[in-house]
């Protein structure tokens, strides 16, 4: 049994022993609040398994029934079982474990090699992932994906009926919080499962690239989409941004800064500022569950800090006109067509690979467009579960059993009856749960370990200052997440909540990205990753805003100078010091 740092950890796998934070670190890059590790977590792992199963990859029976496999949590921090995800790719047609290292793990070093165990391979389920293949070729339009349409609707009328929450008692919002938990399983299984299908095309598509050697039309093959969730409340803003630009009187309200702009606009009682506040509030109301570590419960958003929403539309307003994203995307999607044409032209001589990569082609502009829809049907989810949570802390900070309304997340499942019976029993508790996340916060999990974790105390410091800092004329050797180059003054941003620094063409430098820092992509020159990988949030959205991006450049935000003029190029993933 796995030591236990923090009340959110939980036991590990004995058979499927190596875990790490790829991926995973951009959907929980903070410790897991104790609410969110015994509800939603382990509706995810049932959720994931589900998705193995109608992949044909796993059985349920390969799993215990009450115990994390596919997650797991140490020192407050969500970790994937990466032995899991290399045992799919060695049970899979035409991949291997090398393939989904590849996928997951990106240029990152230290990664032990694959063991083979007895039952990892198995020829029936090998014949079952194939034909799952198959059936996801034949998908051409996000449209054909019915589930996933299904979910936007449903989704989105959760929030239209979403009820007065002072109607209802604590036990039965709470009750309320239980029943949408339950649709979490299968809105995160069609996540899973649509992200791992989304692989396919692209696998068809790289293959054939690389095998004529062209790997370079591969990425342009797979932007360009104009049909993806995630990037749409970027363009929401960027048309807010231009509205305040425009105008003499709403530039002016901006200038004096965020803090109190709402209530500056609210005051002035012009025209323009009650068009740009309908507009906001438009805004919230469709995209208000977007923010920060928006897997998390606890965590802020659009809709409940909406001066989040505010900073981005600010950077974006000083941008020019050049760099408005539908323009890009419209300019990605021709470079889309044009690559398609050079590739199938390549092997027009042969009927077979000609048909296969067609099919690629096709399919990717359903299943890379689908992923993100999955992943925004489940965060929509999310916060309307999150907002009937905050409806109950509100409560329990006037009763004084919380200090403050995000104290929810501090509370587990089983904990909340007793609670509600006795509202004022658990507040110590909840104080030194709180502090001991904000302790384990300081820390930058174990990006990989096999087994056994590090005690997290060991662990790097968020703000530990790197030895080898990038001096004049070095470089930085990443993975190409998106195609271009870039020059500009690089801007190392630890936190999407403050993007005061980023100015139109800075090169953006981050840790990693979730969705609440994609409207910042839009006024950037280029973005920087420290880690990522082909299916990283920022290779996506960087995609579709036709933005040069690197991912997997270890220590980025550590090594490149704040300020520092620096190249970044999204062909070959180089970035370079120009000066400091």
């Amino acid at each position: 049994m796995a030591e236990r740092y923090y009340v959110t950890d939980s036991d590990l796998s004995e058979r499927f022993t190596l875990y790490t934070r790829a991926n995973v670190g951009e959907v929980f890059p903070d410790p897991v609040t104790p609410l969110t590790s015994s509800t939603g977590l382990f509706q995810a792992e049932l959720g994931w398994r589900d998705a193995w199963e109608r992949m044909g990859a796993f059985t349920h029976d390969e799993f215990p029934p009450d115990q994390f496999s596919q997650l797991g949590v140490v020192g407050g921090y969500c970790y994937l079982n990466a032995s899991l995800i290399r045992l799919f790719g060695v049970r899979a047609p035409g991949l291997s474990w090398e393939d989904m290292d590849e996928q997951f793990f990106g240029a990152m070093p230290g990664v032990p090699p694959y063991e083979e165990q007895p039952g990892d391979e198995d020829l029936e389920k090998t014949q079952k992932i194939g034909e799952t293949f198959q059936w996801v070729l034949s998908n051409t339009k996000l449209d054909d994906l019915e589930e996933l349409t299904e979910g936007r609707r449903f989704t989105r009328q959760l929030r239209s009926e979403r009820p007065d929450f002072s109607e209802f008692t604590n036990e039965e919002l709470y009750a309320q919080y239980s029943e949408l938990l339950q649709m979490h399983r299968q809105f995160f299984s069609q996540h899973i499962f649509t992200t791992y299908m989304a692989t396919v095309p692209v696998g068809i598509i790289s293959g054939v690239a690389n095998a004529v050697g062209r790997p370079d039309l591969l990425l342009p093959i797979i932007a360009g989409f104009g049909e993806v969730d995630s990037a749409e409340p970027s363009h929401a803003m960027w048309d807010m941004g231009r509205t305040v630009r425009n105008s003499e009187e709403l530039s002016s309200i901006f200038d004096k800064g965020i803090d109190g702009l709402l209530d500056a606009m609210h005051q002035s009682g012009s025209e323009e500022t009650k068009k740009f506040l309908s507009d906001f509030e438009s805004f919230v109301y469709e995209y208000g569950s977007r923010g920060p570590n928006e897997w998390e419960a606890r965590s802020p958003t659009w809709e409940t800090r909406p001066e989040l929403a505010l900073s981005a539309i600010d950077r974006m307003r000083l941008a020019g006109d050049e760099l408005a994203p539908k323009a890009q995307n419209a300019q990605r999607a021709q470079q889309r067509q044009e690559a398609a044409a050079e590739l199938l032209a390549m092997v027009e001589g042969d009927p077979e690979v000609h048909g296969e990569l067609s099919a690629g082609i096709a399919a990717s502009a359903a299943w890379l467009p689908a992923r993100e829809r999955t992943k925004t049907n489940n965060i929509r989810l999310i916060h309307e579960m999150r907002m009937r949570m905050r409806a109950i802390g509100d409560q329990m900070v006037q009763v004084g059993a919380f200090d403050e309304i995000e104290d929810f997340g501090f509370v587990t499942d089983d904990e909340y009856a007793g609670l509600f019976e006795n509202p004022e029993s658990m507040l110590e508790t909840i104080r030194s749960r709180r502090a001991e996340y904000y302790k384990l916060l300081e820390r930058e999990a174990q990006f990989l370990f096999d087994g056994e974790a590090d005690h997290p105390e060991t662990w790097r410091r968020r703000d530990a200052v790197a030895e080898d800092v990038l001096g004049e004329g070095e470089s930085l050797q990443g993975m190409p997440g998106c195609t271009g180059q870039a020059e500009g003054i690089a801007r190392v941003l630890l936190d999407s909540n403050d993007p005061g620094a980023l100015e139109p063409g800075d090169i953006l430098v981050a840790p990693l990205t979730d969705p609440s820092w994609t409207p910042l992509f839009v006024p950037a020159g280029a973005v920087v990753v420290d880690v990522g990988a082909p299916l990283s949030h920022a290779i996506i959205v960087s995609r579709e805003l036709g933005i040069p991006c690197v991912v997997s450049a270890t220590d980025a935000t550590r090594r490149i100078p704040d300020g520092a003029r620096i190249s970044v190029n999204g062909d070959t993933g180089l970035v370079t010091i120009l000066s400091s």
